[in-house]
């Protein structure tokens, strides 16, 4: 026989039982989004703000061109109800899992949104992937990842629109102030050096004449000529700066400046900028329109331009984590 004190104590226990199964159902509802770099993953954040869970497999200083799935990401992967991945080649050691899970659950690569007209070639051949160095381009990008969410979870699709319309609209906002950024720079200074050639979008969005030690892969090899070819350019042109990428090694960059002082030129190094990955979690860089600002930033004082002393959204700083 159940006292009335017991009876008390076994309601309050069902009430107990009933809130806790409240919080816990909606969460374990929730779908599991992967992205493989920080630039698809971090905007998808503040597009989604929650709704989903969101797992990014590559963070700061990581070079996707090299990157390697671990054992954790498989299994992301697999548990994974949306992927959404770069492509055109740029996470280029995890396309075989990407098609063979693309058998079984969504796996969307956002640079195939864009059409050949938008695409940069190498040789009028292979797409250059670095798509996000243009900000209009990678909203067109990132609204694939857009719609594919909505398929994923319906009753958010509204949401999910309405958010990402904001968070274009700052990109636009973003290009426009880039934009007059750069045209401060003296049309002599606009030569743009970097180690490997990721730069190719920005440079065509923006008037930069863009060059690099590599190619568009971190694979590519740095020859003797090539280096001796950019430290001409160097010296001929009176180029003053150079840039070095949180993902490259430095070696082919100081290269540069050791052999255009052998020839009586000083060349300084114009920053450590974002190519292939955004900053640390948390930070004003590890955001893509915090890293795009010190990009810009970095790059426009550097050639001799005028910016505003902290950047394009007052949050610029020059040291980077």
């Amino acid at each position: 026989m159940i006292t009335k004190r017991g009876r008390k104590g076994w309601l309050v226990f069902l009430a107990t039982l009933l809130s806790t199964l409240i919080i816990i159902l909606p969460a374990s509802a929730q779908k599991t989004v992967v992205a493989t770099i920080s630039q698809i993953g971090e905007p998808l954040s503040v597009i989604t703000k929650g709704r989903v869970v969101l797992q990014t497999l590559m963070g700061e200083g990581v070079d996707p061109h090299l990157y390697r799935l671990t054992r954790s990401d498989v299994a992301k992967l697999v548990r994974a109800d949306l992927i959404i991945y770069n492509g055109l080649q740029l996470e280029a050691q995890m396309l075989g899992m990407m098609r063979r899970l693309g058998k079984r659950k969504p796996v969307v690569a956002v640079g195939d949104s864009l059409t050949k007209r938008e695409l940069l070639l190498l040789n009028g051949q292979y797409p250059d992937p670095h798509i996000w160095m243009s900000p209009r381009l990678w909203a067109k990008a990132l609204d694939t990842a857009v719609r594919a969410l909505a398929i994923l979870d319906p009753p958010s699709a509204a949401f999910y629109r309405a958010n990402a319309d904001a968070y274009y609209n700052r990109l636009d906002k973003l290009d426009r102030r880039a934009r007059s950024a750069i045209k401060s720079i003296p049309a002599s200074n606009r030569v743009m050096i970097t180690a490997h050639d990721a730069f190719g979008y920005f440079g065509r969005a923006y008037g930069l004449e863009v060059m690099a030690v590599q190619g568009i892969s971190t694979e590519s090899q740095a020859g003797i000529k090539q280096i001796e070819n950019l430290v001409d350019t160097l010296v001929n042109r009176n180029i003053g700066a150079v840039f070095f990428e949180t993902t490259v090694s430095k070696r082919n960059v100081l290269a540069l400046i050791e052999g255009a002082a052998a020839r009586d030129h000083s060349v300084g190094i114009g920053g450590a900028i974002f190519s292939d990955a955004m900053g640390t979690k948390g930070q004003y860089t590890g955001t893509y329109i915090g890293m795009f600002d010190h990009n810009v930033t970095s790059i426009v004082r550097a050639l001799g331009g005028v910016t505003h002393k902290r950047g394009l959204y007052a949050q610029y700083a020059r040291k980077t984590h």
